[in-house]
């Protein structure tokens, strides 16, 4: 008996920036075998392919067509994302600061919103998919088998950020990095559409103190429990 689009399997994996929740699906996935959504990389890759293809900036219609039929896929090797749009690999491309900029343009625009959410939604496919993000499991994916909220605290969220910028060669702040965080988490928790927060069924899971492999494990076993997706 096939299953129908609603019966495939998702683990949402929502939590604010800096939790971890990004590398932990990435990992899950490759564990699972299952398909994998990059909600944020989304708005970006719009953002992309409307300036490979010309699009206006203001034609709602057009960018929300192009939102709608992105030709994208995420892929999880060994630990990474590869972002794949129309057969090409953009993962630098979709970071940098002028496409950042027409994301944040195109992001503001309802039906691009609407057309997104419908996008975000065909990722459901066999044998499962892993969706990470911010309203995963309230908004886009309310059925979801398995919701995990992925939090840590502002400061532990901060000194990783800290790090990871040290690492790759670039000064940092560590006092303006955690205002910057709160602030974010403010404005995440308090707007009006789809606001941060955890799903009411979802399992709170608090990063703070846990290495990437133990938060992996504790995801394992619950998905486990409810037997989705690993062997037994």
């Amino acid at each position: 008996m096939s299953l129908s689009h609603s019966d495939v399997p998702v683990l949402t994996v929502d939590g604010p920036g800096g939790a971890g929740k990004g590398t932990v699906s990435r990992l899950i996935a490759e564990r699972l075998g299952w398909h994998l959504l990059d909600s944020g990389a989304l708005y970006r890759l719009t953002a992309l392919a409307a300036l490979k293809h010309g699009l206006a900036l203001d034609d709602e219609a057009a960018l929300a067509t192009c939102a709608e039929t992105l030709d994208v896929r995420f892929v999880a090797c060994d630990g990474e994302t590869r972002i794949e749009l129309e057969g090409r690999d953009v993962s630098g491309d979709i970071r940098t600061e002028k496409v950042g900029d027409v994301a944040s343009q195109v992001a503001s625009l309802p039906r691009v919103r609407d057309a997104l959410l419908t996008r975000q939604r065909d990722f459901r496919d066999l044998p499962g998919l892993v969706a990470d993000g911010r309203d995963m499991g309230t908004v886009v994916f309310p059925h979801a088998p398995l919701k995990v909220y992925l939090t840590a605290s502002a400061e532990e969220r901060a000194r990783r950020r800290y790090e990871q910028l040290l690492n790759a060669g670039r000064d940092a702040n560590l006092t303006s990095l955690l205002e910057e965080i709160k602030a974010r988490d403010e404005r995440d928790m308090q707007r009006a559409v789809a606001p941060l927060k955890p799903a009411d069924d979802a399992v709170l899971l608090d990063s703070t103190s846990l290495a990437i492999p133990d938060v992996v494990e504790c995801i394992e076993r619950l998905l486990s429990a409810r037997r989705l997706g690993l062997p037994n």
